[in-house]
């Protein structure tokens, strides 16, 4: 049978987009479901404030009256003011192994693209860098993050098949807590302390934490100004992300340096959500808030989600601070295994300190380009 595409237009259609997925990862240990409303809520331009800066255009594939795949375009006009080209965004592919399928999918995003004046395509990027980001080359048998994607091992075939080459890949980590990097990072974080006079904030409770939330992404428009796939959080898209992290973060792991009243760096850590997420299913009820409340009363694992240091202390320690104060904290509660969120494989420092520690290198995440001819 021939494949047919067609535009998501009706709830109806975002319904199937956001469903296909737990139908093609059906039974597979290693995916973890997203929740269903937050995906309806990304792609609605109601409850996105990113379609205020973002064009965007999602599309389904049928075969027989069957959905066996999707895909989204997205034009970033702040981004490619930014870098001063005209690109377009592969955003949330998802496919049978079939090349008609896939061919007919790219087609359509492509095609629409190219009628917006787009030179070249890349992806998969999403709405903003906290948004879904890169495809799964490395590490299919391992549990994905909340903070990660995951993707059959096929679909980098297809994209390679169909001429889009590696632009950027992310790597991830999880390291094991010994003593020997332990202690090095709290004597290096002493004497930062000392010698700068900065102060560490520690949270124990949300409403402690809540008035930082939007210093945070002032810090990330600081921080993060300058890397790909970047720009920076207006209020809105500030309050979206804040109103939908915040009040489900475990305080505890979330640590702040402060230089007298000046907030200067962040790490947000989180116990992994990732099994009971797949107990969720998707939907918080009626069981899934007790399998996520559960998760967050007794983890055996932390996620690195989010790190920010101003640009002007970058060259100060801070960061060692705010892994020293985070391991503490894991080590008090009898955790010691850390899943690092993806960095870029040229942050050589970065990468260079996770090797201090046990640990593995388990997943690669890439983004591609293609020219639209």
């Amino acid at each position: 049978m021939s494949v047919e595409i067609r535009e998501v237009v009706t709830s109806s259609d975002i319904r199937q987009f956001v469903k296909l997925p737990f139908e093609l990862y059906r039974g597979n240990p290693y995916w973890v479901p997203p929740m269903i409303a937050d995906e309806r809520k990304s792609l609605d331009p109601h409850t996105n404030p990113a379609y205020d800066f973002c064009d965007a255009k999602f599309f389904l594939a049928f075969r027989d009256g069957k959905c066996v795949g999707r895909i989204g375009a997205i034009i970033h006009h702040p981004y490619n003011e930014k870098v001063g080209e005209k690109l377009g965004r592969i955003n949330r592919p998802e496919f049978i192994d079939d090349a008609e399928v896939v061919d007919a999918l790219m087609d359509a995003a492509q095609d629409w693209l190219r009628s917006r004046g787009m030179k070249r395509v890349h992806g998969p990027l999403g709405f903003t860098n906290l948004d879904t980001q890169g495809l799964l080359i490395e590490g299919f048998d391992h549990l994905q993050s909340v903070a990660s994607v995951y993707h059959h091992p096929y679909y980098q075939e297809h994209f390679e098949r169909l001429g889009f080459v590696k632009e950027r890949d992310w790597v991830e980590f999880r390291l094991t807590l010994t003593d020997k990097p332990v202690n090095k990072a709290k004597r290096g974080a002493e004497l930062i302390r000392k010698r700068y006079g900065f102060e560490v904030v520690n949270f124990r409770t949300r409403d402690e934490l809540k008035p930082y939330g939007k210093k945070v992404f002032e810090i990330l428009n600081d921080a993060f100004e300058d890397l790909p796939y970047v720009t920076r959080f207006d209020e809105k898209m500030t309050d979206f992300y804040v109103k939908k992290y915040f009040g489900i973060l475990d305080p505890k792991y979330v640590k702040v340096v402060k230089d007298g009243e000046k907030m200067i760096g962040f790490v947000v850590g989180m116990p992994s959500l990732s099994e009971a997420m797949q107990k969720a299913g998707g939907r918080l009820l009626p069981f899934g808030w007790y399998h996520i409340m559960r998760a967050l009363k007794k983890p055996q694992v932390i996620d690195t989600l989010l790190t920010g240091v101003l640009h002007d202390y970058h060259a100060k320690g801070v960061a060692v601070i705010l892994y020293a104060e985070l391991q503490s904290e894991m080590l008090r509660n009898g955790l010691v295994t850390i899943e690092t969120t993806g960095i870029f494989e040229d942050n050589h420092n970065a990468i260079a300190n996770w090797k201090n520690y046990e640990h593995i290198q388990h997943k690669r995440r890439r983004c591609y380009v293609k020219e639209l001819a």
